[in-house]
């Protein structure tokens, strides 16, 4: 079967340090840190005090105000950012086939905040119940893309993909997959999240995954850095508009790169806790490799999940160690998280940006806040420690994965046309 090439030909970001593609692109290069003491809530009772928040977000800035309390703020930045990504992609919709346009998106919790206070609401009154008559469609998971799609008329495609922190990247396997087989012409996809909560970040600091690093929020995410002490809660949303490539041309699309492959696979080892020696890892990566038939010597950038846990970084540099071998050293490894935090659902999807970026300038993000070896790392490991690094790239890939033992990896193509 002779499958369609797929490529990626607008892009929208609502990020920790940056509200828009060209504010996250100036600060991923110039190794800004998104992380400072949290702002949403009172966290005199919590172990950690800070997280990667939007900055400058008011949601009348984009809703009517009706609108926004109707809306809760995962899926107002998943509006937010796939606006940005259409109006990017230039796709006149009066012109498609909106029979053949669909939304796949990720999230991985959905609409928490909303389900706190309804919950908290409740806990306060004599009991009655009175919920908010929004309150399921503002929570669920899977009003996001559907959000997107009433917008704006899409009729294909539409659902949420719920993988923990490989949500988006998940979403963006299946837009690629249902574009490849002839099912659309265009996928708007990515993911968004909103955790930075009472709940959220409670939850977190029960499991003890998060960093305490109060005292210096700004260098708190540390990945691969032989001190760092768990994640940084970040929130917001990518998302990419993919495309069949003959439609693209056609309609004369900026083209930033091609989807050339998409990895899956499962740990089958913990909820929480990756293999220690990276098995599913090192199976994902095989996979996308062997999907878009491309050699692990092609391979030149690596935005790895890196989300700056003592197990997690560890296990993933095993893997790519083994999956790349002697060219390991010479892929340029590295970790947007250490700027944006963990972004959770929604990493994937600002993750691939990022690396599509990163190709389409020639420039690889640091992975900033590195003052101390790990002497479990091995050293030849080009990690892009604390300072961007110009190169030309021609294949990045881009890791992701999610509590459950839930594995993604995509892979991304320069156009050589």
């Amino acid at each position: 079967m002779n499958l369609k090439r797929v490529v990626v030909t607008g892009l929208g970001a609502l990020t920790p340090i940056g509200n828009n593609i060209d504010e996250y692109w100036d600060a991923l290069i110039n190794g800004k840190s998104g992380c400072a003491p949290t702002t949403y809530f009172d966290t005199e009772n919590f172990k950690t005090k800070f997280a990667c928040e939007l900055k400058n977000y008011n949601p009348t800035d984009y809703f009517e105000r009706k609108d926004a309390r109707r809306l809760d703020k995962f899926a107002q930045y998943a509006i937010v950012s796939s606006e940005e990504a259409i109006k990017d992609a230039a796709i006149d919709l009066e012109k498609v086939d909106k029979f053949r346009v669909g939304v796949i998106w990720g999230a991985g919790i959905g609409g928490i905040e909303t389900f706190q206070e309804e919950v908290i609401g409740y806990t306060k009154g004599n009991g009655t119940p009175r919920f908010n008559p929004f309150f399921i469609p503002k929570m669920i998971a899977d009003i996001a893309p559907g959000h997107i799609s009433i917008r704006n008329g899409f009729m294909g495609p539409n659902y949420t993909t719920v993988s923990a922190c490989a949500s988006s990247a998940n979403a963006m396997i299946d837009a690629l997959n249902y574009i490849r087989l002839g099912h659309c012409d265009i996928i708007v996809t990515g993911g968004s999240e909103a955790a930075v909560t009472i709940a959220g970040m409670g939850g977190f600091n029960a499991m003890h995954a998060l960093s305490t690093r109060n005292e210096s929020p700004e260098t708190a995410s540390r990945p691969f850095d032989g001190t760092r002490d768990g994640f940084v809660l970040g929130e917001g949303s990518g998302a990419l508009i993919l495309e069949e490539y003959e439609h693209a041309k056609a309609r004369g699309a900026k083209i930033y790169a091609e989807v050339v492959g998409g990895g899956m696979s499962s740990d089958a080892y913990h909820m929480t806790a990756p293999h220690p020696d990276g098995i599913g890892v090192e199976r994902v990566m095989l996979n996308c490799l062997r999907d878009a038939g491309v050699k692990p010597e092609q391979v030149e950038a690596i935005n790895t999940h890196g989300t700056s846990t003592p197990l997690g970084d560890v296990a993933e540099l095993k893997a790519i160690t083994k999956v790349f071998g002697e060219h390991a050293p010479n892929i340029n490894i590295n970790s947007t998280k250490s700027m944006t935090g963990h972004l959770l659902g929604a990493a994937g999807a600002i993750e691939a940006i990022a690396s599509i970026l990163a190709m389409e300038h020639s420039i690889v993000p640091p992975t900033i806040n590195h003052t101390t070896v790990d002497e479990n790392i091995d050293p030849k490991l080009n990690l892009t420690l604390n300072k961007a690094q110009k190169r030309e790239i021609k294949y990045a890939m881009s890791n992701t994965f999610g509590f459950g033992g839930h594995n993604a990896c995509v892979l991304f193509k320069k156009l050589d046309e």
